[in-house]
């Protein structure tokens, strides 16, 4: 008999949280942990590197396809011979491709460390200010 009134009245208190609407929670953001912001944000630029490096290699590819990097060597060659300058400048898919993935890697060092910066300045700024409330809600 017990157990029957405790799950009528746990029905009745859920029935009765669901006509009040959904809950909220308000939360306030004091601290980022630096530590964690450095390996989060190294592994997204690295995946974004590898990202970069396959786009220029695949679009590398599709341009020498179509004959477009044939086209600017001779043009390079005919414009340096006409100059009087014996220079053999040649694209090629290993220096397009290096570059790609040198500037990647620079890209990795500066948006890991820009973002371990960051978390140290919103630490600084949320011991002032007391940080960024946020409300948490149920949906309806």
């Amino acid at each position: 008999m017990r157990v029957t009134e405790a799950v009528r009245a746990a029905r009745t208190s859920a029935g009765s949280a669901a006509s009040r609407g959904p809950r909220r929670a308000r939360l306030s953001i004091k601290r980022i942990d630096p530590w964690s912001v450095m390996k989060f944000s190294f592994a997204v630029s690295f995946v974004l590197l590898v990202v970069i490096v396959v786009a220029t290699s695949v679009l590398y590819l599709a341009l020498d396809a179509m004959g477009v990097f044939t086209s600017l060597n001779t043009t390079l060659a005919d414009l340096f011979a006409s100059n009087g300058s014996a220079g053999d400048f040649r694209i090629s898919a290993g220096a397009v491709i290096g570059t790609s993935a040198i500037l990647g890697a620079i890209n990795v060092v500066l948006f890991t460390a820009l973002m371990t910066l960051g978390a140290f300045i919103y630490n600084v700024c949320a011991d002032l200010v007391g940080g960024v409330e946020i409300t948490l809600a149920e949906r309806d």
